[in-house]
């Protein structure tokens, strides 16, 4: 049993999932095709399918066919991703095969797919997927706006996760990466993703006409044709303020190493082959190995939007703006990850505001 990317003649390169014979695993591959038709993205076609592929391997050890198994069966998948070894139960604070946030990922997955097979009559999807108003009673829940008083779907299946703090850098270990760059091309990425917090997928995708230095301004367009696999996981159009600081180092990249390149993206090729084409995620991941062996500093690109979000909150920047800055859809997903100011943060803002006199952030 295995995930296998499939590469099809038209350029698409979907995911299914095959047996121990090599065959297509029927019921995943309708699944996979409505990810695909929905456009979802590659990352999550390919964890949708390993979770899949895990939950195939499982029914073929208990013997249960797909369309027949019951919740219980779902209690013993989740008792066999957390199992070390067989016949080894997992104690609550002992250490299991896999984290709690990992099976709850792989559970998603099987909610997710069970939805979709509802809709030809299997049972389980009810188990799986059930639906409550947000609006019980007189109590209504924050945000409760945002849902407009509709049903909302909730999973019955989930394990209890350990409170995640987001990784972040320094203002010292962002200055310590962007002085180890050799290129300005480099060195702009990364201050571009530091001073913005956009995604690297976005940065990637960036045209020169979204780089607008008259008015300080970058504008995110998602596109489903980028020629490097660029993705912007946004649906609409978005436009960031950038600082002049950030405009000059654009221009001094566009005069001393883009020169009369020839591309409508910001980020291409230019010291590698093949010269000119878009910079692939590939070439980003390499140039962090570089950069984390040559200063010390062990990071990931995301970890630079982690930073300037949570800048942007222990600076005092409004709620409602954080958000649109970091293109969420939801404010409610930047609270759940950036909600973790520690005390000296919480007594700047209450001495911001006006509620505790100068002395106490002393």
């Amino acid at each position: 049993m295995r995930a296998q990317k499939v590469v099809m003649p038209d350029g698409e390169e979907p995911w299914t999932v095959l047996d121990d014979a090599g065959e297509v695993v029927t019921p995943v591959e309708g699944y996979m095709a409505h990810l695909q038709a929905l456009d979802r993205s590659p990352n999550t076609a390919r964890a949708y399918a390993m979770s899949l592929k895990l939950w195939s391997e499982f029914l073929g050890l208990v013997g249960v066919a797909w369309d027949e198994v019951r919740a219980e069966d779902v209690s013993r998948f989740i008792a066999w991703l957390r199992a070390p070894a067989p016949n080894v139960v997992v104690l609550e604070g002992g250490s299991a095969r896999r984290s709690a946030a990992t099976v709850n990922c792989h559970l998603a997955a099987l909610s997710s797919f069970y939805d979709y097979h509802a809709r030809d009559g299997v049972e389980l999807a009810k188990a799986l997927v059930q639906w409550r108003r947000s609006n019980r009673g007189g109590y209504k829940a924050f945000l409760h706006h945002a849902t407009k008083g509709r049903p909302v779907p909730t999973r019955p299946f989930r394990l209890r996760e350990g409170r995640r703090l987001p990784k972040t850098l320094g203002e010292d270990e962002v200055l310590c990466l962007v002085c180890a760059c050799e290129h300005l091309r480099d060195r702009f990425l990364l201050c571009l993703l530091a001073g913005t917090g956009m995604r690297i997928g976005q940065a990637l995708g960036l045209r020169h006409s979204g780089f607008v230095s008259h008015r300080c301004e970058v504008r995110i367009v998602p596109r489903d044709d980028n020629a490097n696999g660029a993705r912007a996981k946004t649906l609409d159009v978005a436009s960031l303020p950038v600082s002049a600081g950030l405009v000059r180092l654009y221009s001094a990249y566009m005069f001393d190493e883009y020169g009369e390149t020839d591309s409508d993206y910001v980020f291409v090729n230019l010291f590698a082959e093949p010269h000119g084409e878009p910079l692939r995620y590939d070439a980003v991941h390499k140039l962090v190995r570089r950069l984390a062996e040559r200063t010390g500093v062990g990071f990931n690109l995301h970890m630079l939007r982690h930073s300037h979000a949570t800048d942007l909150l222990r600076k005092g920047a409004p709620l409602e703006v954080v958000p649109t800055l970091l293109t969420h859809r939801s404010p409610t997903t930047t609270l759940g990850t950036y909600s973790h100011l520690s005390v000296e943060d919480l007594r700047a803002a209450l001495v911001r505001s006006g509620a505790w006199p100068e002395e106490a952030e002393r």
